[in-house]
């Protein structure tokens, strides 16, 4: 089956400007960048002149967080958390994420389950159950529960589990692994949803952090660190975290630690406005609402130090319960600080990477993923077009298959 994108002007972030063309595609695949109508059974589809561009990565999604109340989550029967958990899955598609990077609580039978079709979603990759110390980010109990803090960590609702000590670290690594996980997740400070934790706690001692290196490489993969704090980010990047999840009081210093080992980090500003003017409402506890603002106003600022410092970027959202509609307002944000290029690569080449994907996604490029976007106006010209979905998204397509398609 073959498909083609007609007069169409293709941009993504290796592109130096955009360029006209027709985008041929065959069993999921892009076959040409320039092709003339073939002969025979052939679907083509004029997109009139608008922008045809790559899929976009998230590199921090919890698709299962139906709840903002992070233990409410963990609790749920595991039917309703698998159906609540379909309409976030196909949102996210519809807004034009044709793959996305779970960093906590996601099966990889979730997995498995959308690239069968079971249910329409992006291509999903996991971590399995984030991990944490007792009374760390994992930890969702309120402070006088004294029973099983693991009581909860097998539903498919819940988003880490606890693991004390190298011993239990190095297991449970080896266990989300086993059970199919692409990377490993660590909650290296404390954090905003759950109770006991400051943010500026360590999340793990230097010898955790580094056993989870160890049996992350072991498998060929790397450790995604949870990380508030400059202090938390040096002590990650020198026990060989790859990845560093939201960033917002990252100093210069940190920076610099961070862009000389070669770690990405993944800001994730959107969720900080949505718990500051959603969560009391939603249900988030007056425990986490009472820290939302020591993250929140250093987030902007923590795009400019990390740029300076040549940090590359990921794109990353890390929303909850119903605030994941929210997900593309995380490109107006960082449009206040990055250049539309800059942001454009977070969500395409640099995600691509993350996932193990670098060549195949992200691109518009022969032999890539047919993973394409048709949208109103040019992200590279104006990178908020792609915050308002409903008005500028005019077609999906993952895989060739067209997924959404509105106004062409």
């Amino acid at each position: 089956m073959q498909t083609l994108l007609s007069n169409a002007r293709m941009v993504d972030a290796t592109m130096p400007e955009p360029r006209a063309g027709n985008v041929l595609i065959e069993d999921g695949v892009i076959r040409d960048v320039d092709a003339k109508k073939p002969a025979g059974d052939c679907v083509a589809i004029d997109v009139g002149g608008r922008t045809v561009m790559p899929g976009l990565i998230d590199c921090h999604v919890h698709v299962v967080a139906s709840l903002m109340n992070i233990a409410e989550n963990a609790q749920l029967p595991a039917a309703m958390a698998v159906l609540r958990t379909v309409p976030i899955l196909k949102g996210m598609l519809e807004r034009g994420f044709t793959t996305v990077r779970d960093l906590g609580g996601a099966p990889y039978a979730l997995a498995e389950a959308i690239a069968q079709g079971l249910t329409p979603g992006p291509r999903l990759f996991v971590c399995g159950k984030a991990l944490s110390k007792t009374g760390g980010h994992s930890d969702a109990r309120p402070r006088h529960d004294t029973f099983d803090a693991n009581r909860w960590a097998g539903n498919f609702g819940a988003l880490g589990r606890i693991a004390d000590g190298v011993d239990a670290v190095r297991l449970a690594c080896r266990q989300m692994l086993r059970d199919g996980a692409s990377f490993i997740k660590v909650m290296g400070n404390g954090g905003v949803a759950s109770p006991t934790d400051p943010v500026d706690w360590f999340g793990y001692s230097v010898e955790e952090l580094k056993a989870a290196v160890e049996e992350a490489r072991d498998a060929h993969t790397y450790v995604a660190a949870h990380l508030y704090t400059a202090e938390g980010m040096v002590r990650a990047v020198e026990c060989g975290v790859k990845t560093l999840e939201h960033c917002n009081r990252v100093d210069a210093n940190a920076a610099r630690v961070a862009a000389k080992a070669g770690a990405v980090a993944v800001p994730t500003l959107v969720t900080y406005e949505a718990l500051a003017e959603e969560g009391p409402a939603l249900g988030l506890p007056a425990a986490s609402v009472a820290k939302i603002e020591s993250v929140r106003k250093a987030g902007i600022e923590s795009l400019g130090i990390l740029r300076d410092a040549g940090v590359r970027m990921a794109f990353g959202t890390d929303l909850l319960g119903p605030t994941h509609v929210r997900q593309s307002e995380e490109f107006a944000i960082r449009s206040r600080v990055l250049t539309a290029r800059e942001i454009l690569a977070s969500a395409t080449t640099v995600g691509a990477e993350l996932v193990g994907m670098k060549g195949k996604l992200g691109v518009i490029a022969e032999g890539a993923v047919a993973d394409l976007l048709v949208v109103e106006g040019s992200p590279l010209e104006d990178i908020t077009v792609l915050a308002e979905p409903r008005k500028n998204l005019r077609m999906v397509m993952k895989e060739g298959v067209v997924h959404h398609r509105a106004g062409m």
